[in-house]
């Protein structure tokens, strides 16, 4: 239990640490070098975020295939396993990076005209951020590999480490006079230390084996068929994820955008803290799916989703009555009006969102990833669909309550797992054990 607390702290920790150092710099830099430069920022950081997701996306399919292996005690797969991933991220990472680089000449001069700014400062920035996509690839090998192993210590400093000194930087540069440029610069050299520091944390799992890029067919294979489905759900979480936005802004226009973009990012951590705070349930029941019984695996589950649904119950009730309060004090009597009458049902969306957790971790350890995907890829469709409608027909209120739909839909995650655990019988998922000398270390340094 100590051990499960630790790492939901810790998840928490990894979650948090950012968009709290966002609260203290952003105005520092916001100040210096004023809305165009920093404008040049957000976009720049943006593309390194959208980038790290996609590339990263098959980090979930490692952590799963990992834990289970422990769990099946196949701790030789291992390896190749990890290889096989890290030429995945490594192939995906300089696909998404390459892509960036091209295009980003296109993209500068509008928004430098948009910006008033310089082309080729943007497109300087834009190429930096580029570059920052391979190292986020490559960082989150380590990382998923360490999650699977369920230690969430080292990796998590490590991490919160890089991003407040990369926020720290920021703030430093700018106050001695320094542009975005710069900044970004900083960032991709933190970056780079914090990959490295990953991988020289990961070693302790691995004493003498070569931690380089290989495609070895079975792992490779089985990596791409659960992983795919996982790419294609963060894909269209990174797409769908602003089409809200942006179609609210072209439908109402762009005064409309801050109350919903206010009331979505301060129900977010409702969502975020769960997933975050829960998300040692995954390798854990990923590395015991297949040596439990039945009736153990939905005990623990539903342990999980108890404390699932008291901590969505507080984070909503906080929200629920202090949320337009925040509001008021955060953009004013104007724009806090406006978010009064679609806070309600974008925090109820929110809850519903972080009760699909539990579930959905479940199905992923359970080696699901086809049927989470088609469900969230579905729901987010028929979402948008709805939004179209409702926003047409009752403006800002209809785009809130689409968000309801969705977060209804997200519970229907639920159903499969239902149906899984009631199963008279469960496919094993047992890895056959071959012979072999094996070099990694269950326990290494926790």
């Amino acid at each position: 239990m100590r051990k499960h607390l630790t790492n939901s702290a810790f998840g928490v920790l990894d979650y948090a640490s950012y968009p709290l150092g966002m609260l203290l710099v952003a105005p520092i830099v916001l100040h210096k070098l004023g809305p165009s430069e920093y404008g040049l920022w957000m976009i720049s950081t943006a593309v390194i975020s959208a980038g790290g997701i996609i590339a990263s996306g098959f980090s979930d399919a490692n952590i799963q295939r990992v834990a289970h292996l422990r769990g099946s005690g196949a701790l030789h797969l291992i390896p190749s396993t990890v290889r096989s991933i890290l030429g995945i991220n490594l192939a995906l990472g300089l696909t998404l990076a390459a892509g960036a680089w091209m295009v980003a000449p296109y993209a500068a001069p509008h928004i430098a005209v948009a910006h008033q700014m310089s082309a080729s400062e943007c497109l300087t920035s834009l190429r930096i951020a580029s570059v920052s996509i391979l190292f986020r690839s490559i960082e989150t090998v380590a990382v998923s590999t360490q999650r699977a192993f369920e230690h969430y210590r080292a990796t998590v400093q490590i991490s919160t480490a890089v991003r407040l000194l990369t926020l720290a930087s920021a703030a430093g540069l700018t106050l001695f006079g320094h542009r975005t440029t710069t900044i970004l610069l900083a960032t991709a050299f933190f970056l780079a230390l914090g990959t490295c520091m990953q991988f020289r944390q990961l070693r302790r799992y691995f004493a003498t084996i070569p931690l380089r890029p290989h495609f070895r067919s079975t792992e490779t294979r089985t990596l791409l068929r659960m992983g795919g489905f996982v790419w294609l759900q963060e894909l269209g979480a990174v797409v769908f994820g602003q089409f809200d936005r942006i179609l609210l802004g072209v439908w109402l226009g762009a005064l409309s955008v801050a109350p919903y973009s206010l009331c979505v990012q301060f129900a977010q951590p409702i969502y975020g803290l769960n997933a975050s705070g829960l998300h040692f349930l995954f390798p854990y029941l990923s590395a015991r799916s297949s040596t439990i019984s039945s009736a153990d695996l939905k005990r623990s589950i539903l342990k999980a989703f108890c404390c699932n649904l008291l901590l969505v119950a507080f984070g909503a009730a906080a929200l629920l009555l202090l949320g337009n309060r925040l509001i008021k004090l955060w953009a004013g009597d104007a724009v806090a009006q406006i978010a009064a009458n679609i806070l309600i049902p974008i925090v109820l969306s929110t809850a519903l969102m972080g009760l699909s957790v539990t579930g959905t971790y479940a199905m992923q350890a359970l080696g699901r990833f086809r049927d989470v995907a088609l469900l969230s890829l579905a729901s987010r469709a028929t979402m948008l669909l709805i939004m179209i409608e409702l926003i047409r027909h009752m403006g800002l209120q209809g785009l809130a309550i689409s968000r309801l739909c969705y977060g209804s839909a997200a519970l229907l995650v639920y159903f499969p797992l239902m149906r899984e655990l009631t199963a008279g019988k469960r496919e094993s998922r047992r890895v056959p054990l071959i012979p072999a000398p094996c070099n990694v270390q269950e326990e290494a340094n926790p």
